[in-house]
């Protein structure tokens, strides 16, 4: 399924209600049958949508078009949707389907008050919703330690010193009230992760880089911040260029991969987003880090590894908004 093109057109034809929606996504999900979301047992038994009278009223049911199904082996019950962050969503499965193709084929991202727009929710459950689907495109917390080529950068998130109020614009420090970010960017595997720091001291960035890099089987490029200095006497070799000299190529070496993640990275918070809150800024990192990473995927397989990305983890609203 997930090799087949995919367009909005198609998921129309293919998806035109909750019952086929919930059939697509469990074909995302378990490509090889329903797996118990409860004790991960690979034998289930499909229950039909409940019919016929309630006990309780006299009054006729009508079916329900949640697909449940009972595992074998511990007896619960589940859906394609449980155990997820979809799961206990009001959200139609329908269009959970279509924003997921949406955040999965958009180049720069969609932002909330357009998935609100067009899918006629509210802007909160907008939000919400792109929020749990950005909580899937984080990357895997258990893996492991890049090694390679690695290209080391730090920017600075925030607008520019002509939009600052003009009670700020006598401060002449331009990144004062930036936020600052450090990507590390594998040039041989071509994987990006990126994290807010605090600041970018030597400290900080020694932090970042030790928590990514297995530093003895890794070459490190940099620009000529002395924060790199002492992380860099820990590699094998540490190559820097040096911009404030107009230089940025040397001996191989050159910043310029991290500084195009950047500057794609800006252009679509700028143009998408037009703001990111400093508290949700990480969540952005991660939807773009995963952009990058699957760049060389199709729509349909990049769609494939966020529904693959869903499970065991859960988003709540209120400490969300709590932020």
């Amino acid at each position: 399924m997930a090799k087949q093109a995919l367009s909005i057109p198609k998921l129309v034809e293919r998806i035109p209600d909750d019952t086929a929606a919930y059939v697509f996504l469990e074909g995302l999900r378990w490509p090889d049958g329903p797996v118990c979301a409860h004790c991960g047992h690979d034998k289930a038994y499909f229950l039909n949508p409940a019919n016929g009278h309630s006990r309780a009223t006299g009054k006729k049911r009508t079916a329900s078009v949640r697909r449940v199904w009972k595992c074998a082996k511990c007896r619960k019950q589940f859906s394609v949707l449980t155990g997820t962050v979809m799961h206990g969503s009001k959200i139609a499965v329908r269009t959970w389907v279509f924003v997921l193709y949406e955040m999965a084929a958009s180049k720069n991202g969609i932002s909330a008050r357009e998935v609100a727009r067009k899918y006629e929710i509210t802007e909160e459950s907008a939000w919400f919703l792109c929020h749990r689907i950005r909580e899937a495109m984080k990357r895997d917390p258990l893996a492991g330690l890049m090694a390679g080529t690695i290209v080391a950068d730090e920017s600075f998130i925030g607008g520019k010193m002509k939009n600052r109020h003009a009670s700020n614009r006598h401060n002449t420090d331009k990144w004062y009230d930036k936020t600052p970010i450090v990507s590390l960017v594998n040039k041989t595997t071509g994987e990006v992760r990126s994290k807010v720091v605090a600041n970018v001291t030597g400290a900080t960035l020694r932090s970042v880089i030790r928590d990514n890099v297995d530093v003895p089987a890794s070459e490190l490029h940099t620009d000529e911040h002395i924060g790199y200095q002492r992380i860099g006497r820990e590699f094998p070799e540490h190559k820097s260029v040096k911009h404030k000299d107009g230089e940025y190529v040397r001996d191989g070496a050159s910043t310029n991969v991290a500084e195009s993640y950047f500057a794609q990275l800006k252009r679509s918070i700028d143009g998408t987003h037009h703001n990111v809150s400093v508290s949700h800024l990480h969540r952005y990192l991660a939807e773009y880090d995963f952009r990058y990473n699957t760049k060389k995927l199709t729509d349909a397989d990049r769609m494939h590894a966020i529904v693959g990305g869903m499970g065991g983890r859960r988003l709540s609203y209120e400490p969300l908004r709590r932020y």
